[in-house]
């Protein structure tokens, strides 16, 4: 079974002002719709063409780099689309923003330090929240397309919140002023679906 670029489940513009269209539209056509494409082409032929992306993924060392790459690159902006809405903003609730408190002390706490782990990110790479084996939650970031499903991951766990920090995600509307970026990108945080994962990240 080939990977498809999965639909983004909203407008090009409907981040707007936070994420501009044009970003939308080269980030999720060309660029998502590029590590599709390599990763199909990384596998054809191989034991791993039939398996499911999360399997792929936690056994990413015996793979070559192009799977590690392609596989994380889709894998990573598939849920990037996802935690993102444009009715996002406001603050997690429940089960989740217990959680959080619980980890972390303060949602702007957790915000901080998850801030800091987009910024301090040398080159590219991702930020995320992450649900581990024990249930608790865990901050970290990884380089290039890795995620924290990779048995390669420093701090290894099921991803709630993915926020990529390549320049390509933020670059024609914020340069290189990342930590802009960063502060916009709470005002599209799906908290609903970032919540649904830990539900299900739990299990």
């Amino acid at each position: 079974m080939a990977f498809e670029l999965p639909a983004l489940p909203y407008a090009t513009d409907a981040l707007e002002p936070h994420i501009d269209k044009m970003t939308m539209e080269i980030h999720h056509g060309k660029h998502h719709q590029a590590y599709v494409d390599n990763l199909n082409k990384a596998l054809a032929g191989s034991e791993g063409e039939n398996k499911k992306i999360e399997d792929l993924l936690a056994s990413i060392s015996k793979y070559p780099p192009a799977v590690r790459n392609n596989g994380g690159g889709y894998y990573n902006h598939t849920l990037y689309w996802s935690v993102m809405s444009p009715n996002g903003g406001s603050k997690p609730s429940g089960e989740l923003s217990s959680a959080i408190d619980q980890a972390f002390g303060s949602f702007e706490e957790f915000k901080r330090k998850f801030a800091e782990a987009g910024t301090t990110r040398f080159g590219s790479g991702w930020a995320w929240l992450t649900v581990d084996s024990t249930g608790n939650l865990q901050i970290s970031s990884t380089p290039n397309q890795d995620n924290p499903l990779m048995d390669i991951a420093e701090v290894k766990g099921t991803p709630l919140l993915g926020m990529d920090v390549w320049e390509h995600a933020y670059y024609l509307k914020y340069q290189n002023k990342r930590p802009d970026y960063i502060t916009a990108f709470w005002n599209v945080v799906n908290w609903d679906a970032v919540a649904d994962r830990h539900m299900k990240g739990k299990k």
